[in-house]
């Protein structure tokens, strides 16, 4: 008997095993196969706009996918360098063998945590309430809470031209009848599609024809352990390439060959809008003359090569043709072709914003079961799912993160209220309190979480608490420490390049004009601080007049979410409630009056009806 049963060793698995054992739960893993656990099928990398500040919001809540990142790099980054801070993230190409090596290490070195290979084909079911699960040779296994993470396995197809083979992303055999029965238990089953591009001998790569990519010479790590394991100077390089009219010319002539334009005719699964085939983006931006390809490494123990952007579904004589008409890669060998893959996910509005389904009792999804796309993004899901399985049955209340806290509560806020047509990805543009949300300030917004939830060792929490003390400290020392016109300050300030001062000013109005750095004031500031303070400190003094209209913005929304909607609402007596709306409504049964006005299809009048009847019908009986 176990607490806590996590199906699938996959991001979302790791996070979510880890932690409810970290938390004193007896845990057990189940994944078809040990070797591929914390696997990238995909692409080499962690991290991205936007993805990247969701992998430091799990390092401040205690996840462990930046410390494993950090510890697997190859190359990193900061995107958006020359942007503003709303809009910076980390991205780091990681080890595909060092990443899931390391992770698999930590996972076997966890107390309360069992790993069992297995492929799980049904759940224990008692009154609605989960009871365990069901393995494919009949073993039962009894827990108190289960959580699925099944990534891309449910009846998983993979399409190459017109072939069509029942496996998982390496040939694996996949679940074939867990989502069948999830059907019969009340979950909407809907059908998704993603791919993945060839990989290349790196040997057979003319690099003259490519534009070499540098990851930064400054150190970066997405854990806010700052522990640095990589060599600066010594990061493996990418590489930039087009796409040539000759590969588009190809793609045109072949595309009634391609799985998703004729080669198949019963591919049901929706692809990605924001990662789109190569097939997807000619036929899309037929307008567009070439686009961006960038050759990735994959590994320093053995010589593939990623062409990031060049996934399709094209039968394997035409994908020579594509790759050979590349820049660079006119002779190249191709040791494993690109594939789509499609395969069953579940409704995400049948579930709560704790990630426990609203069909079954104590029965928890997260990631791509749950309709999204990339490791991040089921990464922080399999971290939420684990914590609030734990906290459910410590009894305690759950964590549910709001939009203006994390890029991970703009995500399941998402989900659980939108849905989803296509696999879903995190972007910058889908979070509109982004300034709130930075790479700089994720341990300033949720490390008292982690903390809180028991994840984040005292350890930990008193270096978190002494940053913060000093980044209130430099911010008081700024405002109350005044420079005047004398000539030796306003000759370093000719030197630097910044305009003489003619009356006195504090150094916190001098750090708001645009051509001052706080880097080129530090002379007048009586202590040192680390790099990462300083940094924080000048964001919050220049962006203080759009970071207060963000934070009164979010305080609107948080009002709203504050006022609660009753469980026993019934929308059918609520009086000229527009159709659309009250079907809606039925479905996602919204908490708050802020997640029920970010329903599509709810409208300003449908809220307004629905606050007066609460008001009348709730309030009213209660005086």
């Amino acid at each position: 008997m176990y607490d806590i049963i996590v199906v699938g060793g996959g991001h979302a698995g790791c996070e979510a095993c880890l932690a409810s054992a970290r938390k004193g739960h007896k845990t057990l893993l189940v994944t078809g196969n040990i070797k591929n656990i914390a696997d990238m099928p995909c692409n080499p990398s962690i991290g991205g706009s936007a993805k990247g500040i969701v992998v430091r919001e799990i390092d401040a809540l205690g996840g462990e996918m930046g410390r494993n990142a950090d510890k697997s790099l190859l190359q990193i980054k900061m995107l958006n360098s020359a942007k503003g801070p709303a809009v910076q993230a980390l991205r780091a190409q990681a080890d595909k063998i060092t990443y899931p090596k390391n992770m698999l290490k930590t996972l076997n070195s966890t107390p309360n945590l069992e790993i069992k290979e297995a492929i799980v084909e049904d759940l224990i079911i008692e009154n609605n309430k989960i009871k365990g699960i069901v393995l494919e040779n009949n073993e039962k296994i009894y827990s108190n809470a289960v959580i699925l993470t099944t990534g891309t396995y449910l009846k998983a197809d993979i399409l190459v031209g017109d072939t069509r083979t029942r496996q998982g992303p390496h040939g694996e055999k996949p679940s074939n009848h867990l989502s069948d029965k999830l059907k019969e238990y009340g979950f909407n089953i809907i059908r998704l599609k993603t791919g993945t591009p060839q990989r290349i001998e790196k040997s057979s790569i003319d690099f003259s024809k490519t534009k070499e990519e540098l990851g930064d010479d400054r150190y970066w790590t997405f854990s806010f352990d700052n522990k640095i394991y990589y060599d600066k100077d010594k990061q493996v390089p990418c590489h930039l390439i087009y796409t040539q009219p000759e590969t588009h010319k190809i793609i045109r002539d072949n595309l009634n060959k391609s799985s998703m334009y004729g080669g198949l005719s019963d591919i049901k699964g929706v692809g990605p809008r924001y990662c789109p085939s190569i097939e997807d983006k000619i036929v899309r931006f037929s307008d567009k003359e070439r686009h961006q390809l960038f050759l990735e490494p994959e590994s320093i123990y053995y010589d593939d090569i990623y062409i990031q952007g060049f996934s399709t579904s094209m039968p394997k004589d035409i994908q020579e043709k594509m790759v050979h008409s590349l820049p660079g890669l006119e002779n190249a060998i191709i040791n494993k072709y690109a594939y789509a893959i499609e395969y069953d996910a579940i409704d995400s509005k049948q579930l709560k914003q704790t990630l426990e389904t609203k069909v079954i009792e104590k029965l928890f999804t997260a990631g791509q079961i749950n309709g999204t796309s990339g490791y991040e993004e089921a990464a922080c899901q399999g971290l939420i799912a684990g914590i609030n399985a734990s906290l459910k049955l410590e009894n305690k209340e759950p964590l549910i993160l709001k939009r203006n806290e994390a890029y991970i509560g703009v995500l399941i806020d998402d989900l659980v209220t939108k849905g989803i047509i296509d696999p879903y990805r995190l972007l910058t543009s889908r979070a509109e309190y982004r300034l709130l949300l930075r790479h700089d300030n994720a341990d300033i917004r949720l490390r008292d979480y982690g903390y809180k939830v028991g994840l984040v060792p005292q350890e930990k929490y008193d270096k978190f608490l002494k940053k913060k003390k000093q980044i209130e400290e430099l911010n008081e020392y700024l405002k109350s420490t005044k420079l005047t016109p004398k000539k030796e300050i306003n000759e370093y300030l000719t030197s630097i390049g910044i305009p003489t001062l003619k009356d006195g000013i504090t150094l916190y109005n001098l750090i708001k004009r645009p051509e001052v750095k706080i880097e080129n004031l530090i002379k007048f500031i009586d202590k040192t601080y680390d790099l990462e303070i300083l940094e924080q400190v000048e964001i919050n003094i220049k962006y203080e007049g759009y970071i207060a209209k963000a934070l009164s913005e979010a305080n609107k929304m948080i009002d709203l979410d504050n006022k609660k909607i009753p469980d026993d609402i019934d929308y059918d007596k609520i009086h000229n409630l527009a159709s659309e709306a009250k079907q809606k409504l039925k479905q996602i049964k919204p908490t708050s009056i802020g997640q029920a006005m970010r329903i599509s299809g709810v409208n300003p009048t449908d809220i307004s009806l629905i606050m007066v009847y609460i008001k009348k019908e709730y309030f009213y009986e209660s005086k």
